[in-house]
């Protein structure tokens, strides 16, 4: 995996609750927890920003997937975040895209922006972005 080459805040936590920018039929996820996190000392939860992949329960959204655990790549996020040149963005809602094993999308296109520091990280997910920003 590629690193960014912003700083990136992790403020996203276990049972934060996501919307699904994809057309998987799947609305609401809430994650469960971050995928390869390593050991976390003291108790401390496993945080997750843009770029990251999170396992996730889908709350609400279509029969087929309502109900069902998932693996997410995080698109967008509230928490601004630092780009090398000095520009600060930030997102209105935190969201993200269901994924394949392979990082492949389940969905065919995605609603709304996602963040250019997610194309860095996977290509493959540029071909279904509507618009990076």
């Amino acid at each position: 995996m590629k690193g960014v080459s912003s700083n990136i805040p992790k403020t996203l936590i276990p049972s934060s609750r996501l919307t699904c920018a994809d057309n998987s039929g799947a609305k609401i996820l809430m994650i469960i927890n971050k995928v390869g996190k390593g050991g976390r000392k003291g108790g401390k939860l496993a945080s997750s920003g843009i770029g990251d992949i999170v396992m996730t329960s889908v709350k609400s959204g279509n029969p087929q997937y309502a109900k069902t655990k998932a693996l997410a790549v995080i698109i967008r996020q509230k928490s601004p975040i630092r780009r090398a040149n000095g520009m600060r963005v930030r997102f209105e809602d935190n969201a993200a895209i269901l994924i394949k094993e392979g990082h492949l999308p389940i969905g065919t296109e995605v609603k709304g922006a996602m963040a250019r520091e997610v194309i860095e990280r996977y290509i493959k997910l540029a071909g279904i972005a509507s618009r990076v920003v």
